[in-house]
């Protein structure tokens, strides 16, 4: 079991006003709506702006939680960014919200951990509250993927989309909502999710395409596959719980036929599945807490509800999050 000392008191999340639908993209590459829902179950995605970024989105999803929630702001004193698609290699996005809010005495940091980066931080952050590191902290994680996709790559750019989504991990000695974490890694498999930065050649994968999206999506699906659905099982036994025990599965929102695969490998209920790439897409590490915003805001979780958040992404990364809900 999960040392804790913290649990989850509020969420919110934001997506940008513009709409990319599966008809719209049918007219500049060769797809149509049904082959696209049925491959993934996404009907549609969000899209920012030219000039909104990253940065932008987070401090949307964040005043959308203190709004909700009458939060008090200054009294948060580390911030926790997962994203792929940072305004800048730096400042971070996390010192970016610092600046916006005027937070004083604050810590900030973002975290790479692609697809996975929402669990990553949100353990992360469990483990700073836990240890008396910080009494506060803000995860976020945010995507601006359409910057980063091949809109003439019809394998890629049907799948991602753009958001937000925040968590706050307060100090909770007596009923925490951690229950237990886990990581791995498929360091090998690098080469079959990422996107150019600096260096632009990984071994064996040929020409490149510099800051763009390169994705061999038959490979990607394996791995999530194999990697969720081997790992799953002895995870949740690891914490003295079966599958039957989960009363919702938060999976990263890659595509529903991943997911599908996934719940008939362990013999999960696909109506515990909540999943927000059907009006959002694959919004990256902004995946998972677009789900519970949405499933919270819609009357789906009630407090003392077992939650299995597990993200899977490039790198290849992956890790599991079980929570006891708390708000």
């Amino acid at each position: 079991m999960l040392f804790s000392q913290a649990k989850v008191t509020a969420v919110g999340s934001y997506v940008p006003g513009r709409r990319l639908t599966n008809d719209d993209l049918s007219k500049s590459v060769e797809t149509n709506d049904e082959w696209i829902q049925r491959r993934t179950g996404m009907k549609e995605r969000r899209i920012a702006e030219d000039v909104q970024f990253t940065s932008d989105l987070a401090i949307k999803a964040v005043e959308s939680m203190i709004e909700t929630f009458s939060l008090e702001i200054q009294t948060i004193d580390m911030i926790i960014v997962a994203t792929s698609t940072s305004d800048f290699v730096f400042p971070s996005v996390a010192s970016q919200i610092q600046n916006y809010f005027g937070i004083s005495q604050c810590g900030s940091m973002d975290l790479s951990a692609a697809c996975a980066g929402f669990t990553y931080a949100l353990n992360v952050a469990n483990g700073l509250v836990s240890t008396n590191q910080c009494k506060k902290a803000l995860v976020v994680g945010a995507e601006t993927m359409s910057k980063v996709v091949d809109y003439q790559d019809r394998t890629t750019c049907v799948l991602f989309g753009d958001g937000a989504g925040v968590a706050l991990v307060e100090r909770e000695e007596i009923n925490p909502s951690f229950v237990h974490a886990s990581y791995g890694t498929r360091g090998d498999a690098g080469r079959y999710l990422y996107v150019s930065n600096i260096a632009n050649n990984i071994e064996g994968e040929g020409i490149k395409k510099e800051k763009k999206i390169v994705q061999n999506g038959r490979e990607v699906f394996k791995l999530a596959v194999s990697s969720l659905s081997n790992t799953i099982p002895p995870f949740l036994k690891e914490a003295d719980y079966g599958v039957g025990d989960v009363d919702w599965f938060v999976p990263h929102s890659a595509n529903m036929r991943i997911i599908h695969a996934i719940c008939d490998r362990i013999n999960m209920n696909e109506d515990k599945v909540l999943f927000s790439g059907e009006y959002y897409g694959n919004t990256s590490s902004a995946s998972i807490p677009l789900s519970l915003t949405e499933a919270y805001q819609l009357g789906k979780l009630q407090r003392g509800d077992l939650i299995l958040l597990s993200g899977f992404g490039g790198g290849f990364v992956y890790s599991h999050c079980l929570l006891r809900w708390s708000i």
